[in-house]
């Protein structure tokens, strides 16, 4: 495999919000993103944003009812297409505890509490939680507490 350009991870998830502005505030607020750049589109709204965790991008863009579609399909956030998803993200942090308790504070509804998922000594054991953006986008984060053996 040839490498990604340089500070780009080999995949990165888009969003579609229906404030992308209020969506990018909340993901800095809540689960400590950083923006890494925002492209307005020419009505004002923002067509594409770039936000960093670690080497983790999320991309999120305007997505509201009435949007217009873009390349050949229309794009929703969750919550306005009746609170269906059709992905999920998950990402590793340090911190877990602390970053569960920053995402409550903010506002984010849990849909798991946190919790050690061991799947046994073969495996790996993470503790991890799951939670809703004000968007209605289900995210899960985790810290590894175990790392499977080495094959050996």
């Amino acid at each position: 495999m040839k490498p990604t350009p340089p500070g780009w991870p080999r995949l990165s998830s888009a969003l579609y919000c229906e404030d992308a502005r209020a969506a990018i505030a909340w993901y800095c607020k809540a689960f400590g993103f950083t923006v890494e750049i925002v492209v307005d589109a020419p009505d004002g709204s923002v067509m594409h944003s770039e936000l960093r965790y670690g080497e983790a991008i999320v991309m999120v863009a305007e997505g509201g009812a009435g949007r217009a579609p873009r390349f050949g399909i229309t794009g929703r956030a969750p919550r306005a297409a009746g609170g269906v998803n059709t992905q999920t993200l998950f990402l590793y942090v340090d911190d877990v505890d602390a970053h569960c308790d920053r995402a409550r504070e903010a506002g984010a509804r849990l849909t798991y509490e946190l919790a050690d998922n061991d799947y046994g000594t073969d495996y790996w054991c993470d503790r991890s939680y799951g939670c809703v953006d004000p968007d209605g986008h289900l995210w899960w984060f985790s810290q590894r507490l175990r790392n499977p053996p080495t094959a050996g």
